[in-house]
């Protein structure tokens, strides 16, 4: 898998799964709702660690910078 996110898109998704996490602790989000965010938050934790997104190959999005030779 070749990388296709960026720092900024990792940041983000990171700031994103803390929010969701803490409402979801602190019981505005519940029920299957609740559950649906966790499921979010899975996603993105997992994609910001290993910095590639799946979506974002399937349309050829690339955030990454690559580096020039």
């Amino acid at each position: 898998m070749k990388k296709n996110m960026g720092n900024i898109d990792k940041s983000i998704r990171l700031l994103v799964a803390a929010v969701l996490t803490a409402l979801y602790f602190l019981g505005v989000v519940d029920g299957t709702l609740g559950v649906v965010a966790l499921v979010i938050v899975g996603v993105f934790v997992l994609t910001s660690v290993i910095s590639f997104c799946p979506l974002y190959a399937l349309f050829g999005i690339n955030t990454c910078k690559t580096k020039s030779a």
